[in-house]
């Protein structure tokens, strides 16, 4: 058994995880013990439930709307309040702001899986409304977010992961993440954005298709064509006290969220090989989920906060997650994550993971 492959190990993970063994000479056979016991329910009442029993759940155009509306109100509301002189008023407006610039992007992601709404030109449309308030082309996001599901757990092979692959990094790059992570600087969900969907000669290289490249770059160009008009109209420093002040708290609030996804976990190394992408039920290992309030999750993050859930049963539209009848293995609440990620550094908290720390978050 030393000679199975990585895939053959995971399906082995999978038939263990199925029959509730915990045997460790089996569990031996995997490679990886620690990270075997540790996808093992730890009782009979785990059963994963399978795919299928959700098969019917599909996306609602009535809900859609409502998310849709909903947002666009936030936004205009805490946009009017920013206006206002009065420093209390136009903080409120920018906390509203803030919140609002997270839910674009949890309509973002979820357009982009077309589940948020059931008829497919109303997610095309709120994809690219959502990808201009939250700072996203939507058209690369679609591809790129797709790569990330077909090659989660699978370290260098995810596109929004591989930056973070054990590799030799300068000393003032790892100066730079120890810094804005312990100083609250959202330089993390900038450059996820920046880095992967932004980059048209990255994205060239790894969509090679003549029509994509095209059509990545319309899109980044009409957007920045788009701010820019924004920018002329309204002012610089104008706009900047009406969204500045907002948009940046929402950076910060989006790198909590994003770094609590995949970071600090174990994650598998192709080395170069051809392997297998880990099917849907099988990459809760390779994920964690934040738990916030019920309030803050279901009406802002869609349910993004569930993601064990989501990469699990990614056709389940988000704001149904939450109905499974199942608790993933690796969810923490959101303030247990802030607290316990903020005391290490950056540099280890990105580019390290729970098995060369021993740090359990």
């Amino acid at each position: 058994y030393g000679e199975v492959d990585q895939p053959a190990r995971l399906w082995v993970l999978a038939y263990i995880a199925k029959l509730n063994v915990r045997d460790e000479s089996l569990l031996q056979l995997c490679g990886r013990p620690e990270l075997m016991l540790s996808a093992i329910p730890d009782d009979g009442n785990r059963s994963v439930p399978p795919i299928s029993e959700f098969a019917e759940w599909r996306a609602s155009d009535l809900l859609g709307a409502v998310f849709v509306l909903f947002g666009g109100a936030l936004t205009g509301f805490a946009l009017y309040l920013s206006s206002y002189p009065q420093r209390g008023i136009w903080l409120s407006g920018q906390i509203l702001l803030a919140f609002a610039f997270v839910q674009w992007f949890a309509i973002l992601h979820e357009a982009g899986h077309k589940t948020l709404f059931r008829r497919q030109p109303l997610n095309y449309a709120a994809g690219h409304l959502s990808g201009f308030l939250a700072g996203f082309p939507f058209d690369s996001w679609k591809l790129i977010h797709g790569l990330h599901h077909r090659w989660t757990g699978w370290q260098d092979l995810d596109a929004t992961t591989a930056g973070l692959t054990p590799r030799e990094r300068s000393r003032w790059i790892l100066f730079a993440v120890r810094v804005c992570w312990a100083c609250w600087i959202p330089i993390f969900s900038v450059i996820y954005r920046v880095d992967n969907y932004w980059n048209l000669p990255r994205l060239h290289k790894l969509f090679t298709h003549k029509r994509s490249i095209k059509r990545f770059a319309i899109n980044a160009v009409g957007l920045l064509e788009l701010y820019g008009l924004v920018v002329y109209l309204v002012g610089p420093w104008q706009l900047l006290r009406y969204v500045g002040l907002g948009i940046l708290l929402g950076l910060m609030m989006e790198d909590l969220l994003i770094l609590s996804q995949h970071t600090h976990v174990p994650m598998q190394i192709s080395h170069g090989e051809a392997v297998a992408p880990i099917p849907p039920l099988q990459q809760e290992v390779f994920t964690r989920s934040l738990r916030f309030l019920t309030w803050f999750s279901q009406l802002i993050l869609l349910n993004l906060d569930a993601h064990e859930l989501h990469h699990m049963y990614v056709q389940v539209p988000g704001y149904y997650l939450r109905r499974i009848d199942y608790v993933p293995q690796n969810e923490i609440s959101w303030w247990q994550w802030l607290i316990k990620s903020k005391r290490i550094r950056g540099d280890v908290l990105l580019f390290q993971n729970r098995d060369q720390t021993g740090l359990e978050f």
